[in-house]
């Protein structure tokens, strides 16, 4: 595994997958402009990047889609709906990080006006960046919506779940039973990649992480 695209290890022969896969470009990620929880539509190119992904995600056969209800995830969801004849279930806690006065900023602006609250949350200490959610309240609310839709996969499903960098990492990290502050050390997703846990013997396995494309750079709020 690395923190640009790869894979980790192959599907498992039994038990449940879910495949966590990140929406498709929008200007603010071009922008390097922190979107957290407003509502970015996607861009032309993310609209593509979702067609593209999609043909590859549903010939892994999945069995069930649940997504952000942003735009630019339930855009992402629709490609693959329209190939699997599946229905998208959405839910709010799927949603970005709230980010309160981060939202909107460039990069460069949040180094500028919050550059020790940004080095803070680097070192992995809980920050409510902009006075917003602590990453393990965005794995509180968004892990179990995650694990409330598995439970309903038939034996050896796979469920899809769109969502956003920082929700689909924290989620990771929660599932696997990592400590918060390692959570960090999963790297950021490309748009419209994906990373896949798969069920095992002593709980979930990350198998593969930022896959789905030729290494492409992590553009978003999580890079």
């Amino acid at each position: 595994m690395n923190g640009t695209s790869g894979r980790t290890g192959g599907a498992p022969d039994r038990g449940r997958r879910i495949i966590l896969w990140r929406h498709g470009q929008t200007s603010w990620n071009v922008e390097r402009r922190f979107q957290g929880s407003t509502d970015v539509e996607l861009t032309e190119t993310g609209i593509a990047q979702a067609r593209r992904a999609a043909r590859l995600l549903a010939s892994l056969g999945p069995d069930a889609i649940v997504s952000s209800d942003l735009k630019r995830a339930t855009r992402t969801a629709a490609e693959l709906a329209a190939l699997t004849g599946l229905e998208v279930a959405q839910d709010e806690g799927l949603r970005e990080t709230y980010a309160g006065a981060w939202q909107g900023l460039t990069h460069e602006e949040i180094i500028a006006r919050y550059g020790e609250e940004y080095a803070a949350w680097k070192r992995g200490e809980p920050v409510r960046r902009g006075g917003g959610e602590l990453e393990t309240e965005v794995a509180d609310r968004a892990a179990p919506v995650v694990l409330r839709h598995v439970e309903k996969l038939p034996e050896n499903g796979t469920l899809v779940v769109v969502s956003h960098g920082g929700t689909i990492r924290t989620t990771i990290g929660r599932l696997l039973g990592l400590e918060p502050h390692h959570w960090e050390s999963l790297g950021g997703l490309s748009n419209c990649c994906w990373s896949v846990l798969g069920e095992g013997a002593r709980g979930w396995r990350l198998l593969e992480h930022n896959a789905g494309t030729l290494p492409e750079p992590v553009l978003g709020d999580d890079d």
